[in-house]
């Protein structure tokens, strides 16, 4: 059995530590690789670097998309991104498998007609526990996140306010009321980043550092001490690009 996981590469790296952690689509692989305790299951990745306009010649070439965070605006009236959100509608017309992570969870929302804005707390840093919204009736999905409380790590100043039609809302953080979603059977969104683990989270914030507030960084940067639930992210990934529709 094969899945083929096409990531949409919606940044790039910075310079001074693409050596040491390499590139998102790396990580993601990395990530699901680790994850998959199946030996009968093959995982192959693809990726298109859409932040530079490359994307699939036919949306069926891969099984399954998975995009990646950004520091750049999902409601940025810039090129690239605007080409973006209109994969997204052709993505969710198709009911084609998407998983959107930080931006593009955003996205989702934002070209599904939701909306994204800059968050009124601004950054949200470091490892954060994400709790299951009980209270929603996620149909067609109700077990998705199986009522399980997760902790990820974040790095976001903007945040859905809106979400799309259709959306569940699946889980929340102190800071992100909108922090996990589904749509139908095929889009699966987080605010946090199961790609991302301590070491370069540490990096990540020590780089950014002047643009973040001192309580909030020395916060950020004590709580990636904790162990986040990488793994159960990424099996939850696998299963839900795996299900039928």
């Amino acid at each position: 059995m094969k899945l083929v996981l096409g990531i949409l590469q919606a940044d790039d790296v910075l310079g001074n530590l693409v050596e040491d952690h390499g590139e998102y689509p790396l990580m993601f692989e990395r990530l699901l690789r680790a994850a998959n305790s199946n030996p009968q299951l093959q995982l192959e990745f693809v990726t298109y670097k859409v932040n530079k306009g490359i994307y699939p010649a036919d949306i069926d070439e891969v099984d399954a998309y998975i995009m990646t965070g950004s520091k750049s605006s999902v409601y940025e009236q810039t090129p690239w991104v605007l080409e973006l959100g209109k994969f997204v509608r052709s993505l969710h017309q198709r009911q084609k498998k998407f998983i959107g992570i930080c931006f593009g969870h955003q996205m989702v929302a934002q070209a599904l007609g939701g909306e994204t804005r800059p968050a009124e707390n601004g950054w949200s840093l470091g490892t954060k526990q994400t709790t299951p919204q009980r209270n929603a009736k996620p149909e067609p999905q109700p077990d998705l996140l199986a009522g399980k409380s997760f902790k990820l790590i974040y790095s976001h100043q903007d945040q859905v306010v809106v979400p799309a039609p259709g959306t569940v809302i699946l889980a929340s953080t102190n800071s992100c009321p909108i922090a996990a979603t589904s749509l139908g059977k095929h889009i699966l969104t987080f605010q946090g980043h199961p790609e991302f683990f301590a070491d370069y989270s540490r990096a990540l914030y020590q780089f950014r550092r002047p643009a973040y507030p001192p309580e909030t960084y020395a916060a950020a940067m004590a709580s990636l001490d904790q162990d986040a639930d990488q793994d159960w992210v990424a099996k939850l990934m696998i299963d839900f690009c795996l299900a039928p529709q």
